[in-house]
């Protein structure tokens, strides 16, 4: 998966321009969370694909003089979402469902892939390879670099490695698991990819706090809102912190 990744931006400019977004489609070579041509943009590149379910997918923006790129991805893809089965099984339990409660409640869910291309910075102190936020998903996986760690939490952790919960779940649990910002940073020397593969709703799902993490003691602290409805405000705003929590929160928390 990693050789089919670096393939991908070894390829000559003109040759990576043939999958570049085009118009409102997210999916493609670009960058997100462009809202003004003054902006200071984030020094990465980044290819993003919607890889299930595979009828959804839009093979244009696949790379077919990449030999192996596709049969790379669809393998990680499966793969990926076993994990993340397993792992909304075992939330389910830990929020008093049983491990099918999640899967229930969010019925048929949407699995992109994010491919991050972070070329060396001559000053890495000026610039962030993906600024400071939160992600508007229920679960990412996120294959690093083995070599070059460039994830930091909020309290300017550098990790190889990290786990923490996201926004979705945060608004599913009630507040009850925390969104961690988190943001990535840029190398002196090296240039650094690494994979994001995020679980997600359907546009029309309704997100919001599962009924059984609302009771007295733990009063609702968030409305509900279509996820799709959620995405746009999230996508046209600049990566800020956590401010893409802030939409859903109730007056009186």
């Amino acid at each position: 998966m990693k050789a089919a990744m670096a393939a991908f931006f070894e390829l000559p400019p003109e040759e990576k321009k043939k999958y570049a977004q085009a118009g409102n489609d997210l999916q493609g070579y670009g960058q997100f969370y462009v809202v003004s041509e003054e902006q200071k943009l984030d020094w990465c590149d980044m290819v993003f694909l919607i890889t299930l379910p595979p009828e959804i997918r839009n093979l244009k923006y696949w790379p077919d003089t990449i030999p192996g790129f596709k049969e790379a991805m669809e393998r990680y893809s499966e793969e990926a979402e076993k994990v993340t089965e397993e792992i909304c099984a075992n939330i389910s339990l830990l929020m008093g469902m049983d491990r099918d409660g999640l899967k229930r409640f969010q019925g048929k869910t949407k699995q992109a892939m994010r491919i991050n291309y972070y070329p060396p910075c001559s000053r890495p102190d000026l610039v962030l390879g993906i600024s400071p936020h939160s992600d508007p998903d229920l679960i990412t996986l996120l294959l690093q670099d083995d070599e070059i760690p460039g994830l930091q939490i909020s309290l300017n952790l550098l990790l190889p490695y990290i786990k923490h919960c996201f926004v979705v779940l945060q608004f599913l649990s009630n507040g009850m698991y925390k969104s961690i910002e988190h943001r990535a940073i840029t190398n002196e020397k090296k240039a650094r990819i690494s994979l994001a593969t995020v679980m997600f709703p359907f546009d029309e799902q309704e997100i919001g706090p599962l009924e059984s993490m609302v009771d007295d003691h733990q009063p609702r602290m968030y409305s509900k809102i279509k996820y799709g409805d959620y995405l746009r405000y999230t996508l046209e705003r600049k990566m800020e912190g956590k401010v893409n929590v802030d939409i859903l929160k109730l007056q009186s928390n």
